[in-house]
């Protein structure tokens, strides 16, 4: 949680509001790698591309 408290403090200091969709989109494609590569969920993410 700290990690997080940090990018929003960055974000909010800096003016840099922008970054936050780059950020969700990142954190999504790292969320649908992982439960692609080790779930019985993996040929169904496998059919999106």
């Amino acid at each position: 949680m700290e990690f997080l408290k940090d990018i929003w403090g960055f974000l909010k200091e800096r003016k840099k509001f922008w970054l936050i969709p780059i950020i969700i989109i990142l954190l999504l494609v790292g969320l649908l790698v992982i439960v692609g590569g080790s779930s019985s969920v993996a040929p169904f993410v496998y059919t999106l591309f």
